[in-house]
């Protein structure tokens, strides 16, 4: 028999593939974390007339309030109850435990199961049966229940409000073949939610936290991008016009498609034009698209375009050009990756630009991750056969230090761009820091933003200091 599928394919690909019938697994977590949620989307996504799911519970809320709470989740199905899933209250028999101990709840979840043969059994709360028996009496219980349930093949999950401790020491988790922690936790500037797959015997899961949330779907999960792999390389080779004949001159030929380059600049420097102008070039050539952006919504970006003559408003809406915006309250970066892996698993996307990475390094709030998270993000770009264009934030004024965290070995391109004071005047100055591929001009350039876009200039001269704390000036 395979794998039990959980209804979510991204929490089965965390398991390995699902759950495997017959094996007892907790959910376990602090009130309000979503295991009730998660535990009768599995029952509804696998009950079936002739296999139900069976939803025990012990001492918690009436089943009235439990089915007013999924009313308004679609996963769940008025008509399955009764028919593929029942739901038994315990209360009773947990609460007469005397001599007998659990033997009576024991006795009434197996007897069920071998009857209806059901595909889930749930026992919730299974932690309120340590309030009745002690640690002796509760190993004996559970392991005559798990190993009778076994027989039948249904998956039995016992859902708790299990602390970390308790989770090490308790003798449920000895017994357990899979245990998956969930977990509420503050998070600057949105608080989150995750989970984490602790034990799963015979399983090859994802390890780390994998971020989830609960919307009108029911769970959506999101793994850990540094836990997976690309499924294959596409090839990619030839040059890829940046949209600015000038900047692909100075590129000794320009960008090679399949490659990274950042370009780094203040606030105001022209880093949105220029990503905008590489994916409208990618367009015009027929590339099918995507921009990910973090400070203005889709509608926003293709009236900015628009504004330098670049119409992206058809290639949006015929699924050329995918934008993603992402609000400051879902700043997560395992749902901006989920969002990139969808995309690129359409296939055919060509260019991804990344608008920009300052908000992803604020969404993180994780600087050891960062990095890995980084490299894995553009390694999937890549993976798919795009070149990818991002964009960094750098100081206005003063020296820039590594103003990409020291994540410049992920890029193959830097390009940099600054405000100049020459002359009292303000001025905006370009140049290509890096390149792997190319002989690259090293000088630097002025450029302007105008109705056509970002159009470089001439070579300046007899300048000095640029990259440091010393002034501008002329040589004599």
């Amino acid at each position: 028999m395979g794998r039990l599928r959980t209804g979510l394919p991204d929490l089965d690909l965390i398991l390995g593939g699902g759950l495997e019938p017959g094996s007892l697994v907790i959910l376990a977590g602090a009130p309000g974390t979503g295991k009730t949620i998660l535990a009768q989307q599995i029952c509804f996504a696998n009950a079936t007339p002739e296999h139900k799911a069976l939803y025990y519970t012990t001492l918690s809320e009436p089943h009235t309030k439990l089915v007013r709470h999924l009313e308004p989740f679609d996963f769940f199905k008025p008509e399955a109850l009764g028919k593929s899933v029942d739901f038994i209250h315990l209360g009773e028999l947990v609460a007469e435990a005397g001599e007998a101990g659990l033997d009576p709840v024991v006795t009434e979840v197996v007897q069920k199961c071998f009857e209806a043969r059901p595909a889930v059994v749930v026992i919730d709360s299974a932690k309120a049966l340590r309030d009745f028996v002690g640690e002796h009496e509760l190993r004996t219980a559970l392991y005559d229940l798990a190993s009778r349930v076994a027989h039948t093949e249904a998956l039995l999950l016992l859902v708790g409000e299990y602390t970390s401790h308790e989770i090490e020491g308790g003798v449920e988790f000895s017994l357990a073949d899979g245990i998956v922690q969930l977990a509420y936790e503050p998070h600057e500037p949105v608080d989150r939610r995750w989970l984490r797959v602790v034990k799963l015997r015979g399983g090859d899961h994802l390890v780390g936290k994998h971020s989830f949330r609960i919307g009108q779907a029911g769970f959506e999960v999101f793994p850990r991008l540094e836990t997976l792999a690309p499924n294959g390389a596409v090839a990619a080779d030839g040059p890829v016009a940046s949209g600015v004949p000038r900047l692909d001159e100075l590129m000794g030929g320009g960008i090679r498609a399949g490659e990274a380059t950042v370009v780094l600049g203040p606030s105001g420097a022209g880093k949105t034009i220029l990503g905008l102008r590489f994916a409208a070039e990618g367009l015009e050539a027929g590339e099918r698209c995507l921009y990910v952006s973090f400070q203005e919504t889709a509608d926003q970006l293709i009236n900015k375009a628009a504004s330098f003559g670049w119409d992206m408003a058809k290639a949006r809406e015929s699924g050329q050009l995918a934008i993603h915006y992402v609000p400051v309250g879902e700043l997560d970066l395992d749902t901006i990756a989920a969002a990139v892996r969808r995309e690129l698993g359409k296939g055919s996307v060509r260019r991804v630009v990344v608008d920009s990475l300052a908000e992803l390094v604020f969404a993180a709030r994780e600087a050891e991750r960062f990095p890995a998270y980084s490299r894995s993000l553009v390694g999937w770009i890549r993976a798919a056969g795009a070149s990818v264009l991002i964009t960094s934030e750098t100081t206005t004024l003063g020296p820039m230090t590594e103003p990409i965290g020291g994540l410049s070995f992920l890029f193959h391109n830097v390009i940099l761009l600054r405000y100049l004071e020459i002359g009292s005047e303000l001025r905006r100055a370009l140049n290509v820091i890096k390149m792997r591929t190319s002989n690259h001009d090293k000088g630097v350039f002025e450029y302007v933003i105008d109705k056509h876009g970002l159009a470089i200039k001439d070579r300046l001269e007899g300048v000095t200091g640029v990259l440091g704390w010393s002034a501008l000036r002329s040589k004599s």
